[in-house]
């Protein structure tokens, strides 16, 4: 496995990257995207998709083709912190800096109206971006979002120090061990290497403490920033893609033995969140962890496209 530099500048991604200057709390960033365009008949209509936070844009690459097939313009940015975007030394990030960012995105490429499509912590983004900014959303997608649950009411804070620590011990070999058991309950295949290698990589190069900086820094901000609370004010048509075997939940890790077993119960949570979502449409997929569009990528197909057509 190779070294990845912080902004992963030697990192194939399966289209081409452009980047957009940005200036946000008086530093100057560089958020990285693609801009993919239609490749079957246009149908004039954008969709744009939000990377969970230990992936980048570049994982999008099924959901891309399948969409662009479909007629749609598809936008996909690497949001500050993540993939080739910047990785600040001193940041406040939240949700809503990552949503200002992304509509500045949106308007450099005059794109006026979109499909939101979020992923685990892009869907807690997605969330926040069309409660900004709903005049600018045609439709939100959230698949397997983090924030259906506020983990700070049951859980002790820990410091981002402690995380910045923990993240610097992280190895390609931790990496893959996590996501064997958090995503794909103790099953491997040779084809996840490939979801990997960006942020394994990124262990093995001497500059890796800044990314793990910026990783403890979004850890924060996950678990400060539930947007459940919200759900009743989003009033634009959404869709929940949930997988049921997902027990995602930050903070399971150092919570007590009891609270530990109630966390991340994504059956009940995204029938909670169907429910506070005014017209939410709920599609549930057995036997699928975190990453649908990876177990089970026929029916998270079927349903999104069903959705968004």
């Amino acid at each position: 496995m190779a070294a990845v530099d912080p902004e992963a500048t030697s990192f194939p991604y399966p289209f081409p990257v452009q980047f957009l200057p940005l200036t946000v709390e008086r530093q100057a960033v560089r958020i990285a995207f693609m801009d993919v365009p239609p490749s079957g008949h246009a149908n004039g209509r954008t969709v744009v998709l939000l990377h969970g936070k230990n992936f980048s844009g570049a994982y999008w690459e099924p959901t891309i083709r399948v969409l662009t097939a479909e007629g749609f313009r598809v936008v996909v940015p690497d949001q500050i912190g993540f993939g080739k975007s910047t990785k600040p030394a001193a940041f406040q990030f939240s949700f809503q800096v990552l949503a200002e960012a992304t509509r500045a995105l949106l308007d450099s490429l005059h794109v006026e109206r979109t499909s939101i499509v979020g992923h685990s912590m892009g869907g807690m983004l997605a969330t926040r971006f069309a409660l900004m900014f709903p005049e600018r959303v045609e439709k939100l997608v959230l698949v397997n979002p983090l924030g259906l649950e506020d983990w700070k009411t049951v859980v002790p804070y820990r410091s981002i120090d402690a995380a910045y620590a923990e993240e610097l011990r992280a190895t390609p070999d931790s990496i893959r061990d996590y996501q064997r058991t958090s995503y794909y309950a103790g099953h491997w295949e040779p084809a996840y290497e490939k979801l990997i290698a960006l942020h394994a990589g990124w262990t093995l190069h001497p500059e890796y403490p800044r990314v793990a900086w910026c990783a403890a820094l979004t850890s924060d901000m996950i678990f400060t920033q539930p947007v459940l609370y919200e759900f009743p004010l989003l009033h634009v048509p959404t869709l929940l893609i949930i997988g049921q075997r997902d027990r995602t939940a930050i903070g399971r890790g150092w919570a007590s033995k009891d609270v530990a077993a109630t966390l991340g119960d994504y059956p009940t949570l995204g029938r909670k969140a169907a429910a506070a979502i005014p017209g939410a449409k709920l599609v549930e997929i057995e036997g699928v962890g975190h990453l649908p569009q990876v177990e089970a990528f026929p029916r998270y197909r079927d349903a999104l496209l069903a959705f968004l057509r």
